[in-house]
């Protein structure tokens, strides 16, 4: 986990414009790690528990 201040993506300061990262570049990485499916939830959590209607 980044510390408070620092990009996520490779440790630099953050810049306020795009927060919490350091650059449109790191921005744009993360997106695509989302749209790559590079970043997963674990099986159970994506279970729903049962309604109760």
């Amino acid at each position: 986990m980044a510390k408070a201040g620092t990009c996520p993506i490779c440790g630099k300061p953050t810049m306020l414009a795009h927060k919490p990262f350091c650059s449109r570049g790191c921005v744009d990485r993360d997106l695509l790690q989302w749209l790559g499916e590079g970043y997963r939830l674990p099986a159970g959590m994506t279970k729903r528990p049962p309604s109760r209607c």
